[in-house]
């Protein structure tokens, strides 16, 4: 290790946070000498394709709901551990944390009392649950680089000024890799008849929880419309063996653009992914479903009108939004027949088109990356 070089650590811990950030490290270093900084923390493979060196794998710290967060623990502390010493190690004086607030926020504290510089990108949605963790953010973190366009002015209104809005990473980087008809042809799926795609969710608990649901709802509008087309979308490698499914159902794994850049509507689980659809343009039902003492427990924390993130962002129910007991088969089916009705489907779209404008028009990642460059000049 040169003693010239600046060591930051950077930690993601789920697949869209690690997107994210590995495109922040190429941004860092592309806006800068390219041999200053060195990157190292938990990183997925695509902040290791960046060149972060990994002292934590991130790949398996996905984890969803407080019981399985329970049953992590130890894994966790270790993983927080070996961080903090391999910060100690390298004499690291700047952090970028990546999402991931339930670990992360904790590992801000202990950062800020080593009198490491911290930096939060994708500011966690303390606006929607669990507000007294803004008083973490007050203490612990020297700024924050948020993507939604109403955040700063929340932070603002909530004492915290140390807010920068780049945009949103996802604005004009969410790109479909083939056309229509050349993923329709791939998946033997006809392009003139309807299409809906069907996606259960990145996380392993999500998927075996949501995804029975939506193959039981395309079983159900199958046998009432046999020309609709359905396509589940899952993440690559997320699923041993395919459950039993109508013939009406492809399964693709890994192209969830192409996907939705296909459909006539989808059915999405409530993510990032209800965003991405959006900026695609594609109709959706936001579906969630989790263990009952989880929706028991989490539901009290959760102060927001809308749970999808594109209808945060339109600031009205553009997608409707089926969570827990009010998602069924029978639910959802009759919302996408609704979706697939041509001058309700060209009404959403436009919806659609107004709300992802707010997200800016490309260059998020630039502009955190020039943010955090100039606070580690002003340090």
């Amino acid at each position: 290790m040169q003693k010239s070089e600046i060591q930051v650590l950077i930690v993601a811990g789920e697949a869209s946070g690690d997107i994210h950030a590995a495109k922040l490290v190429l941004e860092m270093k592309a806006c800068s000498d390219q041999g200053k900084i060195r990157f190292f923390g938990a990183a997925g493979e695509k902040m290791r394709g960046a060149g972060v060196e990994a002292t934590v794998r991130a790949d398996e710290l996905s984890i969803v709901g407080l019981l399985e967060i329970g049953k992590a623990l130890p894994m966790f502390f270790g993983v927080y551990r070996r961080l903090l010493s391999e910060a100690e190690r390298r004499g690291a004086k700047f952090a970028i944390l990546v999402d991931f607030p339930d670990f992360n926020l904790k590992l801000a504290k202990a950062l800020k009392k080593r009198g490491i510089t911290v930096v939060y990108y994708i500011s966690p949605q303390i606006w929607a649950w669990r507000r007294y963790r803004i008083s973490s953010i007050k203490k612990y973190v020297d700024l924050v680089i948020s993507i939604l366009p109403f955040e700063k002015e929340w932070y603002r209104k909530n004492g915290v000024e140390h807010v920068e809005y780049v945009g949103n990473p996802l604005a004009m980087e969410v790109h479909p890799a083939t056309s229509k008809e050349e993923f329709c042809k791939r998946h033997g799926i006809d392009p003139r008849r309807p299409i809906v795609s069907l996606l259960p969710g990145s996380r392993s608990a999500e998927i075996a929880r949501i995804l029975p649901i939506l193959i039981e709802t395309a079983a159900l509008m199958s046998a009432k419309r046999p020309d609709l087309q359905f396509v589940a979308a899952l993440p690559k490698v997320k699923l041993s063996r395919k459950i039993d499914a109508p013939e009406a159902v492809k399964w693709a794994e890994g192209e969830t653009f192409d996907a939705l850049n296909a459909s006539d509507a989808a059915a999405i689980t409530s993510g990032t992914a209800t965003l991405e659809a959006g900026i695609i343009g594609t109709p959706m039902a936001i579906v969630y479903r989790t263990s009952a003492i989880n929706y028991k427990l989490l539901r009290p924390l959760i102060d927001v009108e809308h749970f999808g993130l594109i209808n945060l962002i339109a600031e009205k129910r553009v997608a409707k939004e089926l969570i827990q007991d009010d998602l069924t088969p029978a639910t959802l089916s009759k919302e996408l027949f609704r979706l697939l009705d041509p001058p309700v489907n060209s009404s959403v779209r436009n919806e659609l088109a107004s709300a992802v404008d707010k997200l800016g028009h490309g260059g998020a990642s630039k502009r955190a990356a020039e943010a955090i460059l100039r606070l580690i000049d002003e340090k």
